[in-house]
């Protein structure tokens, strides 16, 4: 009961501070999009992502060897995990560091299934982490509030704001200094990571954000973090607690 009340106070205490602060500066990246892209995302039957959750569907029901159990064996419907991708990443008891979705997913495999590390960007692994995803839409982004991850967005935090590459260009100068400007000719996005996976005109597939977090280090030209490496894991930690509030639109769609 005592543990209820707080938390109800820090809900209201939450409440009054974002009133007192005003407006929302923040923009998911659908506001700088089209509106024919937008009603591409609005949309489930036009939505290409869609495709991936299918096949996420069927790999959830499918045992991947006859020795082994199905993701529904232990987990029942993909419903059961509605909240999950919200919180993540999150902190690893065995690894003692925190995992994004897609690592939880593959060391769930290796876990649980005796399967295999997969690749990353395989299929397989893409179309389970965006139906689990699909699970959270319109729920807000709400890390796990864990002391143990706080040293770790604060590394996250550090690699945002560090120039790298030949360039010499940080996250941050692009996604908050020129956020809402023109690259190229098109719009600078705020880079609030709300959609993972998503489905990228520009990729004519479905990519996660480690795909798209590689591109852009390999824009200024510098080495990208490996897929699920601490620093990566850390960056999208901090880039969760920057997003806090917002909305799960995954799967979403971009240009």
């Amino acid at each position: 009961m005592r543990r209820a009340r707080f938390a109800a106070a820090a809900a209201l205490s939450a409440a009054v501070a974002c009133l007192a602060a005003g407006p929302d500066p923040r923009r998911s990246g659908f506001e700088d999009m089209g509106a024919s892209t937008q009603a591409m995302q609005r949309d489930d039957g036009l939505n290409p992502a869609m495709l991936w959750v299918q096949e996420g569907e069927q790999a959830w029901r499918r045992a991947p060897s006859p020795s082994s159990r199905s993701c529904a064996s232990c987990h029942g419907e993909p419903s059961s995990l509605r909240g999950v991708a919200a919180r993540y990443p999150a902190w690893d008891e065995a690894l003692k560091r925190p995992v994004d979705l897609a690592t939880r997913i593959d060391l769930c495999r290796q876990r649980q299934q005796g399967q295999p590390a997969w690749p990353a960007e395989h299929e397989e692994l893409l179309a389970l982490e965006t139906l689990v995803g699909l699970q959270s839409r319109g729920m807000p982004i709400a890390p796990r509030p864990d002391p143990r991850l706080a040293p770790h967005a604060a590394r996250g935090e550090a690699l945002f704001r560090q120039r790298m590459g030949q360039l010499d260009l940080s996250c941050a100068e692009c996604h908050e200094e020129r956020a809402g400007g023109r690259l190229a000719g098109s719009p600078i996005p705020q880079g609030h990571a709300t959609g993972y996976p998503v489905y990228r005109l520009e990729w004519q597939g479905l990519g996660s954000l480690w795909r798209r977090v590689r591109g852009c280090m390999a824009g200024v030209r510098a080495e990208p973090f490996a897929a699920g490496s601490l620093e990566f894991t850390e960056l999208e930690l901090y880039l969760a607690n920057r997003a806090s509030g917002m909305l799960v639109e995954t799967p979403a769609v971009r240009p």
